[in-house]
């Protein structure tokens, strides 16, 4: 049985976020983002990728990130601000989200 995990960006949740403005576009996101696995389980995967028709993968995951540890992700390639966030865990569970990396430069994985 799958089930979803929210992704706490900054103050407030990304979850399934609707469109960026147009003006958002043009600002470039932080070379980095930080990811916390605030979960009992460790997370598997994760990848990061540019929103639209054809995605362009700027950050993954090259390790398992244990229980309550972070880690610091370089993102290559980076442009505009909308990305897509796809994560697995131990327990099956997944996480997709809508995230503005221009405005959000850590992501806590929780329940």
């Amino acid at each position: 049985m799958l089930s979803r995990i929210m992704i706490a960006a900054g103050l407030g949740l990304a979850a399934a976020a609707s469109a960026l403005p147009a003006a958002a576009q043009g600002k470039k996101p932080g070379s980095q983002v930080t990811i916390t696995n605030q979960r009992a389980v460790p997370l598997l995967a994760l990848e990061i990728t540019s929103a639209g028709e054809q995605p362009l993968l700027v950050a993954k995951l090259a390790k398992p990130l244990p229980p309550g540890k972070s880690v610091v992700l370089k993102l290559t390639r980076a442009r505009g601000c909308a990305y897509t966030v796809q994560g697995r865990f131990d327990d099956e569970a997944d996480t997709d989200a809508e995230i503005d990396l221009c405005k959000e430069r850590v992501l806590r994985l929780t329940e």
